[in-house]
């Protein structure tokens, strides 16, 4: 699903989603880790298309029933319809694990675990090397992370989904960096660890996830938090190649909650660009 409908399913606005499939793939109770939180899957029915209402259209987010309907018509018109209802059900429990370091005997069970997957992959240990390399290159692409570790980049990926269910990793809109968890995992085990990229963070509120293009272009001007983005006018954040409605969207809502806003945008236009990086 889209950001935008991730977004909305948690505003309570998205209700249910429609999907061409073979047969079910999601069962109902199921659970899945999105970027907005946990989404629960309510109900899995097939329906006809000639059955479908406005109703289902607003519920679905869908401009319109025809809209609806020339959407469906689209990708493999020839499998069946099916309704998955859906509800935001919280945020991600992952969220908090990797915010609290461990005690002794946590990090007893993450080592034995980590000791457990290197010995049964049959490229060899990988765990503490790639903890090793995220550490050092936070937010860096995986297929680049991948080539360091010689790997190919989904398996790469899939090596650090695992580590990212025990907390241990973060993932952005750009790469991935180390948790709290993780680090006190490395440290506990005396791993070397460079401070090359691994500055200190920057004082303040970090921005929120606004999809990869418009991270990029923030960060390519310097701005990493929300304190600098204040400093910009809208239309100067909006001049900026990658930022669109979705992301400014969410700039203002992180902004609102945090006591900030842009700066008076007077005689500002959308053609204004940003002069240069805000440090």
């Amino acid at each position: 699903m889209r950001p935008v409908e991730l977004e909305a399913i948690r505003a309570g606005d998205v209700e249910v989603a429609f999907r061409r499939w073979e047969r079910p793939r999601l069962k109902v109770g199921t659970r899945m880790r999105t970027a907005v939180g946990l989404i629960e899957v309510t109900s899995v029915d097939p329906v006809p298309v000639s059955s479908l209402t406005a109703a289902d259209a607003r519920r679905a987010g869908a401009a319109s029933l025809a809209a609806l309907r020339h959407g469906l018509e689209r990708v493999h018109p020839d499998r069946p319809v099916y309704r998955i209802g859906l509800r935001y059900a919280g945020v991600d429990p992952r969220q908090a694990l990797r915010e609290a370091v461990p005690d002794a005997a946590e990090i007893d069970a993450i080592v034995g675990w980590l000791d457990r997957l290197d010995h049964a992959s049959p490229t060899g240990p990988w765990t503490r090397a790639t903890l090793l390399l995220i550490d050092e290159l936070p937010a860096t692409r995986a297929p680049d992370l991948a080539q360091r570790m010689g790997r190919d980049t989904p398996s790469f990926k899939l090596n650090v989904r695992k580590l990212k269910e025990r907390g241990l990793t973060e993932s952005l809109d750009i790469g991935y960096r180390l948790s709290a968890r993780g680090a006190a995992v490395l440290d506990h085990e005396g791993h070397p660890r460079s401070d090359r990229g691994r500055s200190e963070p920057e004082p303040g509120i970090p921005l929120p996830h606004l999809g990869v293009a418009a991270t990029r272009a923030l960060t390519a001007s310097g701005v990493v938090r929300l304190e600098q983005v204040a400093e910009l006018s809208e239309g100067e954040v909006r001049a900026l190649h990658g930022v669109g409605p979705y992301a400014l969207r969410h700039l203002r809502t992180a902004m609102d909650a945090a006591g900030l806003a842009f700066r008076d945008d007077a005689g500002a236009t959308p053609e204004t660009s940003v002069r240069k990086p805000v440090r």
